[in-house]
């Protein structure tokens, strides 16, 4: 049997609420400062729920032309984006087309779009733009990226909801291993802070209502928890053979380890409250990985800050670990929740985290019985040393994902 191949990850690129660069955003992380903020455009369209995370300060003229960003809407531009940032820091200034692939992971795509053009052409279908559909594909983001890389691999789209930009991080480093291609550029995307999703989400009692504060809004595992905040971003990382990525003398940030993906096929919104399933996906992740328990530094949560969420990761996290709890931090607190970007987003964060060896703590936790189950990180980063982390993704519909990533600082990274 031919060995796997060892999965290298040589860049990393994020646009997100707590930063436009990796630096940037894990400095904001290790303060804990929430994002939150009430949005006019919101106030405006009269949403139920005026606050959110937005990208702060983002030039889309560093990365588009004009006539590309009348053809893109703001996902595939921050997707994009990320991905052209992670390709630099990787140092590929000219990737092989053939070995290349894309892989990104996107969950509400393009409903802002829609109701841009409902209100603005409906009663005249005929004025609606020409570049509609560009705009509302799905697809896009991975389509965008493999036009301006020329990447001429497997261009792939995964919605699996909140777990959308694991599961694409995870897929891809699967087409590695299999030697089906030799590098992946691969993430997740969201950004539907519209009145319309916004009021689609608060319908349902997902989201947060505490508008006359909406920096303590986010409240990951806190007993006063009332539901997230939308937030909007993209990360991307680029993925390569371990033994490419030396020969080229590649910047080796870390590598991926373990990946599982698992269903709960048990309600098309609500988590297995026990958190059996969630529990198995971790553990399918870190037989992946070839690593017990108490080889984990980190757990970097899925932690939306909903009552029913937040209750069975802890008590799947409990379950997995036992003895062996590591600290556990939940970045939610901080960005609110990304949709489909937000398992990439902290997947790059988890490792960026790593490799730091600082672990950042929880933004407005007080406590309560779900967070006594866990380690949870409060007040100041903890330091840690060198070690894997485990990021957790699980998403509406019983999707689950599950990344092992560790810092190349971690003894068995070095390779």
């Amino acid at each position: 049997m031919t060995p796997r191949r060892r999965v290298a990850i040589t860049g990393l690129g994020v646009k997100s609420p707590a930063g436009l660069t990796v630096d940037e955003t894990v400095d904001t992380l290790l303060a804990a400062k929430s994002t939150a903020a009430t949005l006019p455009e919101l106030v405006e369209g009269r949403s139920p729920v005026t606050f959110a995370c937005r990208v702060p300060h983002f030039d889309p003229s560093a990365y588009v032309t004009v006539r590309e960003s009348r053809q893109m809407d703001r996902s595939a531009v921050l997707m994009l984006a990320a991905a052209v940032d992670a390709v630099r820091a990787a140092g590929l200034d000219d990737p092989a087309g053939d070995e290349m692939g894309v892989s990104v992971g996107i969950g509400a795509a393009g409903l802002d779009v829609a109701r841009e053009v409902v209100l603005d052409h409906g009663g005249e279908p005929g004025e609606m733009p020409v570049y509609t559909v560009l705009r509302i594909m799905a697809n896009a983001p991975a389509a965008r990226i493999g036009l301006r890389l020329g990447a001429r691999g497997p261009c792939l789209t995964y919605s699996t909801a909140c777990a959308s930009g694991a599961t694409a991080i995870g897929e891809a480093a699967q087409k590695i291993r299999s030697g089906e291609l030799e590098r992946v550029v691969a993430g997740g995307v969201d950004s539907a802070l519209s009145p319309l999703v916004l009021a689609a989400f608060s319908r349902i009692g997902a989201l947060s209502q505490r508008g006359d504060d909406p920096s303590a809004a986010s409240r990951p595992f806190d007993r006063d928890r009332d539901g997230f905040v939308m937030g909007e971003g993209a990360a991307a990382m680029v993925l390569e053979r371990w033994d490419r990525a030396v020969a080229r003398g590649a910047p080796i940030l870390g590598e991926v380890l373990g990946y599982a993906s698992t269903s709960d096929a048990h309600h098309i919104v609500a988590p297995v409250q026990d958190g059996s399933t969630a529990a198995a996906c971790m553990r399918l992740a870190l037989a992946d990985a070839a690593l017990q328990p108490a080889e984990i530094g980190h757990v970097n949560a899925h932690g939306t800050a909903t009552v029913l969420n937040d209750r069975a990761e802890a008590r799947g996290i409990a379950a997995c670990f036992g003895g062996d709890m590591p600290p556990v931090t939940a970045s939610k607190g901080v960005t609110g929740h990304l949709l489909g970007g937000a398992g990439a987003f902290e997947a790059v964060a988890a490792l960026a985290c790593a490799s730091r060896g600082l672990v950042p703590p929880v933004a407005n936790l007080g406590g309560g019985p779900d967070a006594d189950l866990l380690d949870l990180v409060t007040a100041e980063p903890r330091r840690i040393a060198p070690a894997p982390v485990l990021s957790n993704s699980f998403g509406f519909g019983g999707h689950n994902a599950c990344l092992v990533l560790a810092p190349l600082a971690w003894q068995g990274g070095e390779g």
